[in-house]
């Protein structure tokens, strides 16, 4: 598979629970995961908190998913938003479907002068992606080791982000 052959699109009503299954089985074989990320993407889309959804489509069908919500800083700053849950179907993950995904947010981030974006993942993964370790950064109840910020316009704020409330609900 190439990352041509796949189309990133934004959500419809449609894809609402094809996302949710899709994300409840990317996430269940994860360590790291809760179990609920499904059930967050659902509660931001009630809430009016997703700024953007975009599905990966491969050959008519949806194989992947990546959600962007407002967060906030506690210095006030404005303009950062958070990357996640993403997921890709469990058999095409690691053949850049997530990175797709990635670079299409990111074109979307930049072309809205937004300052930055936000996740908690795989340290191992994310910095390919422009992501930065940033362990005093993190929301307190997020994993330190784990939080990583992607500055886009400006440096990066002194002081801890906050997902949205949805996050911790």
């Amino acid at each position: 598979m190439t990352q041509s052959a796949i189309r990133i699109r934004p959500e419809v009503e449609a894809d609402h629970p094809v996302i949710h299954d899709l994300t409840r089985r990317a996430f269940a074989p994860m360590p790291f995961a809760a179990g609920d990320e499904q059930d967050l993407i659902d509660a931001l889309r009630r809430l009016g908190a997703l700024s953007l959804s975009l599905v990966a489509e491969l050959e008519g069908r949806v194989v992947g998913h990546v959600a962007l919500s407002p967060v906030t800083h506690e210095s006030g700053a404005e303009g950062w938003f958070g990357l996640g849950p993403i997921s890709a179907e469990p058999a095409l993950q690691r053949q850049g479907v997530g990175g797709a995904l990635i670079a299409e947010a990111r074109r979307w981030l930049s072309d809205r002068g937004a300052r930055g974006c936000i996740l908690t993942g795989d340290p191992n993964y994310y910095p390919r992606h422009g992501f930065l370790p940033a362990p005093g950064h993190a929301p307190e109840a997020e994993p330190p080791e784990f939080f990583m910020v992607l500055p886009l316009a400006g440096d990066i704020p002194a002081g801890r982000f906050r997902f949205h409330p949805a996050f911790h609900a």
